[in-house]
């Protein structure tokens, strides 16, 4: 058993038993040196609440340090649960600082190991909240299923699987509710389980596990999902199948897309209020619209209502929402910050304004477009109330006396109200924009010609049933060729026109790239998917081979017992015939000779050679012609016949023909059995003549 725990790796203190005192005293005395004073009186030693303040260098040198090994940032982490666990790791080695132990670390590379191991958070179960589970077969899937077209192969993905259990139970709680639904030949489902522990991922992929998870799992589910043995159970092959497993860094490696059902439980906890802030929206682009998230019982969705909206609440099941936002797009295609850019900055800090738009030029650009170029608009519900405004729509707009009130009809300015009430009315039953040219608004000093267009939206989902109102003034140039005015301003708005069309080239170019910027995006996270599930393929293959190979080395191996216990029989056949020194000889259903003794070559001319040959074939020295008749007449009457048959040298030999019988009872040939009574017939003889005198 010591060796076994030695072996795993899970042990902390390895020393003669008569050591472990001191090392568990010493362990005690370092752990309770960071423990409230209260801590003495009640016995109990207590991890304090929050961290007490470190120097930052030292913490992010071992950041870095499991970074290099892992190639995972921990610095995204809460400092409450880093520092409990890096105070354990002190504890068993004593060391009282960070510096100390960033110092020992980089002496003792299994220590780096031992810490990430121990920074990872492994707690699961089957069906663990149950509540979650019944609410995911009772409405959830179904629902879900129901959003889907026939033969949809649905995709999942469970982030920090850990060792599988929960993967294993949303694949379980599928096949139910399909079963229950009758839809076996309509719908697949397809798993992507990842976690960060290459352990886990391998004892996840094996499918097997100790007989205590009865306690979690119905018996009605044991018996149709595992298959027992003694002292473990294992997943059955057609559940396996339905799971790839992959390593996987969901901070660093791109996620997968395209799912029908994304589960996270208990994992952003671990994390801080930044990282979770970029995941939520990772999940909203890695979700198809309608697609389901799950959460743990401790974690939300925050300030991201306006991506998923809640299912149930309670049991932290929601549903993704299509929406369309500047700063969503922006998270898809920027990475999370390197440890290099944690170091310069204050550790865990929100990013600024300045630096989101560093990453994203051409977003920066086109808001910039946006903002000097594009004609004053608003965005406007049902109800006439703006939801949006964009550009200066202050020549076309005022604020109305009295209570505050958005309303669009109540704040357009005089000459467009009549006009725009009646344009919308025709709009909101059409699908072409409604436009309206040369209308006359009322300025502070004076009148200005607009173009207004005005259309109904219909997409995206979250803009169905509001309108669009876009405002262009009317270029002064244009006014002044319609009143016969100089070619100079002529000149200008030609000029002004070419712009405008360079403009929106510019943008065309620039939607196109952006375009183009994500198909390429979509289509290398589908080629990582591939090989992942590749990968995943392959490592199954060889497990499966290897087993394989193990049953064949079993069977090879009885069967070479079998053949040294036949070689065995055989020789002590041959040995206890031979000892009888009688004459025997073994016949097969044709007639072929099978066997014989030494005595028997004696009688009949037959040697090893011969074995296979017909008895019609060997010459004998026997006066019996009709040995082959005889031996016929015996396997058809199943009696034995006995004779008394003389030699050309004058012996004589009883010849007894009996039927083989197998251990079944199956008549397989004949045995002859040739016994010298030579000696007996010249007694006869003599006593013949005796009487004869």
């Amino acid at each position: 058993m010591p060796k076994s725990a030695i072996a795993a790796g899970c042990v902390d203190i390895i020393a003669p038993p008569a050591e472990l005192p001191g090392h568990i005293r010493a362990y005690i005395t370092q752990a309770t040196k960071s423990v409230e004073p209260d801590a003495a009186l009640t016995g109990v030693a207590q991890m304090p609440q929050t961290p007490p303040a470190l120097p930052a260098d030292p913490l992010l040198n071992i950041f870095g340090l499991l970074q290099q090994r892992t190639r995972h940032d921990f610095s995204v982490y809460k400092p409450s649960t880093l520092y409990r666990r890096i105070h354990r790791r002190m504890a068993i080695h004593a060391i009282d600082t960070l510096a100390m132990y960033e110092a020992f670390m980089r002496q003792n590379v299994q220590e780096i190991d031992l810490l990430f191991k121990e920074l990872l958070i492994g707690v699961t179960s089957f069906f663990r909240d149950a509540a979650v589970w019944q609410q995911l077969a009772d409405s959830t899937l179904p629902e879900l299923l129901a959003r889907r077209p026939n033969e949809h192969k649905l995709r999942a993905w469970v982030v920090g699987c850990s060792t599988g259990e929960e993967a294993y139970s949303l694949a379980m709680i599928f096949a139910e509710v399909v079963q229950r639904l009758s839809l076996n030949r309509k719908y697949t489902l397809q798993i992507f389980a990842t976690d960060l522990n290459p352990d886990a991922i391998t004892t996840a992929r094996r499918g097997v596990y100790p007989t205590s998870i009865s306690a979690d799992i119905s018996p009605e589910r044991l018996a149709r999902f595992f298959s027992a043995h003694d002292s473990y159970f294992r997943i059955n092959q057609d559940i396996r199948d339905t799971v790839l497993f992959a390593q996987h860094d969901v901070v660093l490696d791109p996620p997968f897309t395209k799912l029908d059902l994304l589960s996270c439980r208990n994992l952003m906890i671990y994390f801080d209020a930044v990282l979770q802030r970029k995941l939520l929206p990772l999940f909203h682009y890695s979700l198809r619209s309608g697609g389901v998230l799950l959460l743990g019982s401790s974690e939300t969705v925050g300030r991201f209502k306006q991506l998923f909206t809640p299912i149930e609440s309670k049991l932290r099941v929601y549903l993704r929402q299509d929406y369309a936002s500047d700063a969503v797009p922006e998270l898809l295609v920027k990475s999370f910050p390197p440890l290099s850019r944690i170091k310069k900055e204050r550790p865990m800090s929100p990013p600024t304004h300045a630096h989101q738009f560093a990453d994203n030029l051409q977003a920066a650009a086109d808001h910039l477009l946006l903002q000097v170029y594009a004609p004053a608009a608003v965005v406007v519900n049902n109800a006439g109330d703006i939801v949006y405004i964009s550009g200066r729509t202050g020549k076309y707009l005022e604020p109305a006396a009295g209570k505050a009130n958005w309303n669009f009809h109540a704040m357009v300015r005089d000459g467009l109200r009549a006009p725009l009430m009646d344009a919308m009315k025709r709009a909101a039953n059409q699908s072409e924009p409604v436009q309206l040219h040369g209308l006359r608004v009322q300025g502070s000093t004076s009148a200005q010609l607009v173009d207004v267009s005005i259309q109904a939206l219909c997409e995206p989902a979250a803009l169905q049933g509001m309108m669009i109102i876009v405002f262009r003034d009317v270029a002064a140039a244009v006014r002044g060729r319609r009143k016969g005015h100089s070619a100079l301003e002529v000149s200008h708005a030609a000029e002004l026109q070419q712009y405008q069309d360079e403009i929106r080239i510019l943008r065309e170019k620039a939607r196109a790239s952006r375009e183009e910027l994500q198909s390429a995006n979509e289509e290398l996270q589908s080629t990582n998917e591939e090989l992942q599930s590749t990968n995943e393929e392959l490592t199954t293959s060889k497990e499966e081979m290897q087993s394989m190979n193990e049953e064949l080395q079993a069977i090879n191996a009885e069967l070479q017992a079998k053949l040294d216990d036949l070689a065995l029989a055989q020789s002590d056949m041959k040995n206890l015939l031979n000892s009888t020194d009688i004459a025997i000889l073994f016949l097969d259903q044709k007639l072929n000779v099978r066997r014989y003794t030494e005595q028997a070559s004696k009688i009949i001319n037959v040697r090893e050679s011969d074995i296979g040959r017909p008895l019609s074939d060997l010459t004998t020295s026997l006066q019996y012609p009709t040995l082959q008749d005889d031996v016929n007449e015996t396997l058809r009457t199943l009696f034995f016949s006995e004779k008394q048959i003389p030699t050309s040298d004058d012996r004589w030999f009883s010849v007894r023909i009996m039927p083989y019988r197998r251990l079944d009872n199956v008549i397989d040939g004949a045995v002859i059995t040739f016994v010298d009574i030579t000696a007996t017939k010249q007694l006869e003889s003599k006593l013949r003549q005796d009487l004869s005198q």
